[in-house]
């Protein structure tokens, strides 16, 4: 579905449908004429089709109008960047928001779950484009703690084998290694805590709402009636039989996440597929959008089943029981 829509916008974009396939603006129709029996241009919207499917497989995306590059390179330099960044601020959102939805649910009705869900309302309404800037001219401009953009200073050359800067580093042998490392820490702490902040609120609620229908079910009282004390009960099975409704949850967060990603890539210059397909999109350059929302849609694709692989993994009763529901 994902690759039929990537096609179908080759027709809806202005122009020629070839051009916006291929990105070559075409010098004579002999050249034309090529490129229309590679896509099988005379025989019918379904081969043509197919042929685009097959192009897609071989890493024949067609090139950029602005750059000129072949598309599939460039997707796979600027993707990693955005995963980078998503991946830590995912990674700070569940460190955050799950210990605090564990305190809010576990005093239900009480001082902190008051506090807490207040200040999680507070970090739900912020938009993400606005608290970056705040971020900016408080913690960049005035304190001058963190860099205001970038992924790592023009001081430090470090090759990307991977497109992970981090990882990139540390298997680098640059005699700066470790200078290079703090300062891609510093680059990337504003743009992941605005991201954070807001997809934590939304992580600690719904932690919080699966903690108190958890502690209330029935096993639980069971098991406190058999004498386990609070934490007994907590340990053994409140906390499994909460993060285990959470996950599917993480899969459609992720979507947020994402988004929010790719509009702070855009105000820290990150280089990343967000602030890539913000830039194709003030340039005309059909081609690169198409390829860049094939790309961006396929990852929330492929992380959404990895979720739901791994939830099937750790509770395969799940499956019984939407039969039995069934």
């Amino acid at each position: 579905m994902l690759a039929m829509a990537s096609f179908g916008l080759a027709y809806l974009f202005p122009g020629d449908y070839l051009t916006n396939l291929t990105g070559i603006h075409f010098e004579s129709e002999q050249q034309r004429q090529l490129y229309a029996t590679l896509y099988k241009e005379s025989d019918g919207v379904f081969w043509q089709f197919i042929a685009y499917l097959d192009l897609l497989w071989q890493g024949e995306w067609g090139q950029s109008f602005s750059s000129n590059q072949p598309l599939y390179q460039e997707v796979t330099t600027y993707l990693p960047a955005s995963i980078e960044l998503s991946a830590y601020a995912l990674f700070v959102s569940l460190v955050v928001g799950i210990p605090l939805g564990f305190l809010a649910g576990l005093r239900h009705n009480k001082l902190a779950d008051y506090s807490i869900l207040s200040m999680s309302f507070i970090g739900y309404s912020i938009p993400v484009f606005w608290l970056a800037l705040i971020l900016i001219l408080i913690l960049s401009l005035q304190m001058g703690w963190f860099p205001i953009s970038g992924r790592i200073s023009l001081l430090y050359y470090i090759p990307l084998d991977t497109g992970f800067i981090l990882i990139d580093i540390i298997r680098s042998d640059v005699s700066y290694k470790w200078d290079a490392f703090n300062d891609a820490l510093r680059h990337l702490f504003l743009p992941t805590l605005s991201i954070s902040i807001v997809t934590s609120t939304i992580i600690l609620r719904i932690t919080r709402r699966s903690v108190i229908e958890v502690m209330g079910s029935e096993y639980i009282k069971a098991a406190t009636a058999r004498g386990l004390n609070r934490y007994q009960v907590i340990l053994r099975h409140g906390i499994r039989n909460t993060i285990i409704p959470i996950m599917p949850q993480l899969a459609l967060q992720f979507t947020t996440l994402l988004t929010n990603a790719m509009i702070v890539e855009s105000i820290f210059s990150w280089p990343g597929i967000g602030n890539w397909l913000i830039q194709a999109i003030y340039q005309g350059d059909y081609p690169s959008i198409r390829s860049g929302m094939l790309a961006v849609s396929s990852l929330v694709v492929i992380f959404t089943v990895s979720i739901d692989i791994v939830h099937k993994i750790i509770d395969p009763q799940r499956l019984y029981r939407q039969r039995v529901k069934i």
